[in-house]
């Protein structure tokens, strides 16, 4: 059963759906996988990304295409190449993402 988010802001909150897209355990590691080493083979990511299984890999990087963030290129060679790669769309992330971190470690301060 899925949780229902309410979000006093709008029927359907954009702020929800956008988190939704880069929640959870493994996304945002793979996003920074690709962002540190460029387009990245399967294998790749499987080692650059510790602790993340070939099942969650695999789940998470079809999420994050079927998200607009990943793009999945498949070079017709013997064997088949397939390199994944961020999208404009997540490279539009990249300052946002920045921006949380400084705010992270600018958080000490309390009111």
């Amino acid at each position: 059963m899925s949780q229902q988010h309410n979000c006093p802001c709008a029927p359907q909150c954009a702020l929800q759906a956008a988190l939704e897209s880069i929640g959870g355990k493994w996304k945002l590691p793979i996003l920074c996988s690709l962002t540190a080493n460029g387009a990245s083979r399967y294998n790749e990511l499987l080692r650059n990304v510790r602790g993340i299984s070939n099942t969650m890999l695999s789940q998470t990087l079809k999420e994050l295409e079927r998200d607009q963030l990943v793009l999945r290129k498949e070079y017709l060679e013997v064997p088949v190449r397939v390199e994944y790669e961020l999208s404009e769309r997540a490279k539009q992330l990249q300052p946002i993402l920045l921006q949380l971190i400084q705010w992270k470690l600018g958080g000490g301060e309390h009111a």
